[in-house]
């Protein structure tokens, strides 16, 4: 040195640039216009945790979380304009800990004065002289976060990540359940577990003694802090948690009431230990006001997932009973459901709404193991949607047991529909109720027959899963949704029947547009229906051999995105194998009720039914065929199609009609059905007469009316149903018990 200021060649080599930021305290990160790494210094490889960033990889390289990548953008843009930007980002570190970075970036400017890079400056937030500044940066991000969860668990982990090891190395939440404070959150520096039989684990009951410092926040309701373990004493919840905490080197922690509206929600603890290398091994004054405000943010998290949870089970519990609470077991055909609401709406300033809405589906058993499959989907959401989707489900099962083909009961259906609607009046009294707007579709299936009988109202056509293939039910006909039918159009013109013969083994998918409408993405593009469907379509064609309930739950998964709608799936396929049937026409004559018992007793005998069993169905078949060849319609009488509105008109005299006993008519013939299911066998009787039976009292001294009470008494099930030709006469009999 040869005067006062000038430098030797060894200073003048630490003072470089690379030298004096290989040993600066400060992240320094250097990309070009494209947010690509062109230089980082040893301080930010300890950062980030990741020294085998490459040079031309993204910025984003370094960790910044997934939720962050917006502000890197952000930052990016501003910068590239000329400007300066701050803020602080979430980083998962290569080890996985996730830390909070408070960054600076500049522009990186030519000789030219055009921007050429950018240059980012990071530091582990509160871990330097500007604590008071990224106290309020790092409680923006702690409320973001918070603020973006409506799930307890979701909430209490969310705060447990922000703040270890980030602020410390333990975090304990607890909170209280009834008059008992229940650990729910046990979160420690990466790589470290409490050994068994120490600290209390998660769900277990806390209870810290008299004079404990967390015994002292709970009952004075403030913060606590202990700045330094050594110089103080305080009594331990058990030997083991002492033992512990000197073995792991406690040095300090932090106890936080969990307050709102006044009341006691629980605990947020936070302690500090030797177990990590840190520049401060202990809490301070500005720590303990810090850790009261990220409390009580915390406490009200916590308390809107609560009130959201509770609200949300109400509304799922409304709708969960509203919808069949098991599905019966169905001869030849495997059933699955599945059920799901809508994430939750934003609040716009109306609180948190749960969405769900009005979709249904039901499985009604109807006569001879024949089955009626429901899909339905109310307009709306909340609780009226749902409400008005419970009525119309008990409408129409109790509209199907009048074993009515598809259309009539969407037709009846339709009726009941406008007649729930709301009770409104304009100005001058008139009745100006809306009824509501529900999409319905009604299917009637035959294991025996393959069956399956169908009417739409308005609703998408079920999927149809056969061979390897994933195709649209072909449906001529869809009918305007229920609620919506012009005046003085009839409902016969608006639902029609139609008759499909499933394949063996064929599945089909029912849904509600749940399953295909979703939210827009991160960008704004709203896929269209053909588009949502086509990726429906191509994921369940892989799954066409599949049991029914993985194909429920890839159907549940194939669209991508947030469902922007309640869904309701009911998936079921046919039987692969044909079910046992024995079917015969006799001539209505007295001497054919033998013939029919002996060929009941014949297929009863060869299907294995129980021999006390069988003789019971052969009684019943008896008294079935014998009411129908005496009271066989006669011969003149002619048949012509008849519609009639209302219900069918009564037959006061059952089928004892006075006159018929002696009548015997050769041209008339009735057919016996017989089928065999897993648990039951089937009788079917059909005849020409258009008369429904019903049971009716028999004196002492009358010969007859009894058939239809013996039929009733001894029967598991038994009814009647109109058919094209006359009707049907049916019973149930089990095989294996009552």
């Amino acid at each position: 040195m040869k005067r006062w200021g000038d430098l030797s060649q060894d200073a003048a080599d630490h003072l470089a640039a690379g030298s004096v930021l290989d040993h600066a305290e400060m992240a320094v990160v250097v990309t070009d216009r494209f947010s690509n790494l062109l230089y980082w210094n040893p301080f930010a490889e300890k950062l980030f945790g990741r020294p085998g960033a490459a040079r031309g990889t993204s910025i984003l390289s370094l960790g910044i979380m997934e939720r962050d990548h917006p502000l890197a953008i952000e930052l990016a843009k501003h910068v590239l304009k000329g400007g300066v930007w701050e803020g602080t980002f979430d980083v998962k570190r290569g080890d996985g800990a996730i830390v909070y970075v408070r960054a600076q970036a500049v522009p990186l400017r030519h000789p030219s004065g055009s921007v050429t890079g950018i240059v980012i400056m990071a530091r582990e937030a509160l871990r330097s002289n500007e604590r008071e500044k990224d106290r309020f940066g790092l409680l923006e991000r702690i409320g973001e976060r918070l603020a973006a969860s409506l799930y307890v668990e979701e909430t209490l982990k969310r705060v447990a990540e922000m703040l270890v090891p980030q602020f410390a190395d333990h975090c304990f939440i607890e909170l209280m359940e009834g008059d008992r404070l229940v650990r729910r959150v046990s979160q420690h520096v990466q790589g470290w577990t409490p050994p068994s039989g120490t600290w209390k684990p998660v769900g277990a009951e806390i209870r810290y003694p008299a004079g404990h410092y967390a015994d002292a926040a709970l009952r004075r309701q403030e913060t606590i802090l202990v700045e330094d373990f050594s110089s103080s004493s305080y009594p331990a919840p058990h030997d083991d948690s002492a033992r512990l905490c000197g073995e792991i080197g406690m040095t300090s922690a932090i106890v936080a009431p969990l307050l709102v509206r006044g009341e006691t929600l629980g605990l947020m603890y936070l302690g500090l230990s030797n177990l990590t290398d840190r520049r401060s091994p202990h809490y301070d004054a500005f720590d303990r006001d810090f850790v009261g405000a990220i409390a009580t943010r915390v406490a009200l998290a916590i308390d809107n997932a609560l009130l959201f949870e509770e609200e949300r089970h109400t509304a799922e519990s409304f709708q969960k009973y509203l919808l069949p609470r098991a599905l019966p077991q169905l001869d030849g055909l495997e059933i699955a459901v599945r059920y799901y609401p809508a994430a939750p709406l934003a609040s716009h300033g109306q609180g948190i709404q749960t969405q769900v809405g009005g979709d249904w589906y039901d499985v009604i058993p109807l006569s001879a193991g024949r089955v009626g499959i429901v899909i339905g989907d109310v307009e709306g959401r909340g609780a009226k949607a749902a409400a008005i989707m419970g009525q119309l489900r008990a409408a129409l099962r109790a509209f199907a047991q009048d074993d009515k083909s598809p259309a009539d009961i969407l037709a009846r259906l339709d009726e009941w529909t406008r007649i729930i609607a709301t009770p409104e009046q304009d100005d001058n009294g008139a009745d100006v109720s809306i009824p509501p707007i529900v999409t319905c579709q009604y299917l009637v299936y035959d294991a025996w027959s393959r069956q399956l009988s169908f009417a739409n109202a308005g609703h998408a056509p079920p999927l149809l899963l056969v061979d390897g293939q994933c195709v649209e039910l072909d449906i001529e006909e869809v009918g305007q949704p229920l609620g919506v039918r012009a005046k003085g159009m009839h409902a016969d013109l608006v639902y029609k029947e139609e008759t499909r013969t499933l394949p063996p083994g064929a599945a089909l998918l029912l849904y509600t547009d749940g399953l295909v409408d979703r939210r827009p993405s991160r960008d704004g593009r709203m896929p269209s229906d053909a588009e949502t469907l086509g990726v429906l379509c191509e994921k369940l064609a892989k799954m066409s051999d599949a049991d029914v309930e993985r194909v429920a739950d890839a159907a549940t998964v194939a669209v991508p995105g947030e469902i922007d709608d309640d869904m309701a799936i009911l998936v079921v396929r046919s039987s692969d194998v044909d079910l046992d049937v024995e079917e015969r026409t006799f001539p209505a004559q007295p001497i054919m009720v033998g013939e029919a018992r002996r060929m009941a007793s014949e297929a009863f005998a060869g299907w294995n039914v129980p021999e006390e069993r069988a003789e019971l169905a052969c009684l019943l078949v008896s008294e079935v065929v014998t009411n129908v060849v005496l009271h066989a319609a006669g011969a003149g009488v002619p048949r012509r199609e008849l519609v009639v509105e209302g219900p069918p008109l009564p037959f006061e005299e059952s089928w004892d009609m006075p006159g018929f006993e002696d009548e015997v008519v050769g041209d008339k013939e009735f057919t016996l059905r017989l089928r065999r299911g897993e648990e039951a066998v089937w009788v079917e009787v059909f005849d020409q007469d258009l008369r429904l039976p019903r049971i009716r009292s028999a004196g002492e001294n009358d010969e007859g009316g009894r058939g239809l009470y013996l039929v009733d008494q001894l029967a598991r099930r038994w009814g009647s149903r109109p058919t094209r030709e006359g009707k049907a006469v049916w019973f149930e009999i089990p095989t294996r018990g009552r």
